[in-house]
């Protein structure tokens, strides 16, 4: 007579094999460089070198400290859309791209972006909720963060933000700030690339403006 608990058992640890050999699968397809899901989502990029903020004259300004407040997007950049515009089509009407992403707000990667460049050329840059009172008060409301097409073959990143400067309630000085870097392709990554590189120009720009102001110490 068939033994039934034993063949039972075999079935048994035949199923958790299965079932383990199943999970294990899963967790590899699931390692860091595989995952679909952040396969569309962008960032600035790595912080360029040193070397590299000297050669846009960054490095040999006056020190820097300042407390930065979080970069105040306008109503339509207010999400991590990634926006484009189509000069030769509609000049009027900005559109998103359907699968790619920032992977946050682009007003907030700009914000990173500019605290860690102040840090990096030996400059402060304190929060703006819980940073020293001794501190000037730098303000900045972003305004454009597009890939901008020309035509069909022709692009670029476009930027366009304005930086208020404050000590204590008193406003010291007000600048408006632009940049647009051609693209090396047209499609959302070579968008993203060129709305990085725009990102590093504006900042340059306003750290030497800020490195000519009356800052509070």
């Amino acid at each position: 007579m068939t033994n039934l608990p034993a063949m039972k058992n075999s079935y048994a640890i035949r199923l958790a094999l299965a079932l383990l050999c199943g999970a294990l699968l899963l967790a590899g397809c699931a390692a860091p460089g595989a995952n679909p899901a952040l396969a569309n989502l962008y960032d600035l990029g790595p912080l360029p070198a040193a070397a590299d903020a000297t050669a846009t004259g960054t490095a040999t300004q006056r020190t820097i400290a300042v407390s930065v407040a979080e970069v105040t997007p306008s109503a339509w950049l207010d999400s991590p859309l990634m926006f484009y515009r189509l000069l030769y089509a509609n000049a009027q009407q900005q559109r998103a791209y359907a699968q790619q992403r920032w992977i946050m707000q682009p007003a907030e990667l700009f914000g990173q972006r500019l605290k860690a460049r102040i840090v990096q050329s030996g400059g402060v840059a304190a929060s703006a909720v819980d940073g020293p009172a001794n501190l000037s008060l730098l303000r900045i409301e972003a305004d454009d963060f597009t890939h901008v097409f020309e035509s069909p073959e022709k692009s670029y990143g476009s930027i366009a933000l304005r930086a208020s400067l404050y000590n204590g309630r008193a406003l010291i000085a007000q600048k408006s700030f632009a940049a647009r870097t051609p693209a090396s392709s047209n499609d959302a990554a070579g968008g993203a690339r060129a709305l990085a590189v725009a990102s590093d120009a504006v900042i340059a720009d306003v750290l030497t403006w800020l490195a000519s102001q009356p800052l509070k110490r």
